[in-house]
């Protein structure tokens, strides 16, 4: 690989967001893979970071489809907001987002500086939104970013493969299987996360009652 990762990012593999018949079917198939990346990143000492979608229960954090529509996904401390357990993922991190990219107003982008890591393999649901846009926002953030092109799925199949394309060929972002992928560990000793306080934040599982990432206000 022209620029082996540093981390794995896995992307809302929770209950929500198989319910569509399309992501069902694939459901195994993708933990397994998921799975076996996770353990190729931890036999590197490279560290898995989980990003979970989860709203709030009033509409402050949904977005304008979901307001909309009053349809709301992955609300906080409801069981679609919670991982598929057949994944037992045991992240190094957690972070949480409402919105379709990773990056948006969470700390995603603290956790990887934090190991001095630019670039990273990025896997899970859905191809066309979520992986799209944290792919995009990761090119901003000037992150090298792989995706791990059998680990990724789609609801509207159709739009797997064009997405990936598009995300190649604007972004460079290499595709590659979880089979194939070659991790490396982390340039340096992990630095404490922290927030504009000056609080470290907290890495571990979050409580499922309330927003972990929530930014602070502007000074």
């Amino acid at each position: 690989m022209k620029h082996p990762p540093g981390a794995l990012v896995v992307v809302d593999l929770q209950q929500d967001y198989f319910r569509a018949p399309s992501l069902s079917r694939l459901r195994p198939r993708l933990v397994q893979r998921v799975r076996r990346a996770a353990e190729a990143a931890r036999a590197a000492g490279a560290p898995v970071i989980e990003v979970r979608t989860e709203n709030a229960r009033h509409p402050s954090t949904w977005a304008l489809n979901m307001r909309e529509d009053g349809q709301p996904v992955a609300l906080a401390g409801s069981d679609g907001a919670a991982p598929l357990p057949e994944l037992d993922l045991r992240p190094d991190h957690v972070v949480v987002k409402t919105r379709d990219s990773a990056y948006h107003h969470t700390t995603l982008g603290l956790v990887l500086d934090s190991h001095h890591n630019d670039a990273y393999a990025l896997c899970g649901v859905t191809t066309e939104s979520c992986i799209a846009a944290t792919a995009t926002d990761g090119y901003a953030h000037d992150h090298r970013v792989s995706i791990l092109v059998d680990c990724v799925a789609s609801d509207v199949p159709a739009q797997l493969e064009p997405t990936l394309e598009r995300l190649s060929r604007l972004y460079r972002q290499e595709g590659v299987r979880a089979d194939r992928v070659q991790f490396r560990p982390p340039q340096a000793r992990p630095t404490p996360v922290t927030d504009c306080r000056g609080a470290t934040l907290h890495t571990g599982l979050p409580p499922t009652d309330r927003l972990e990432d929530e930014p602070c206000a502007p000074t």
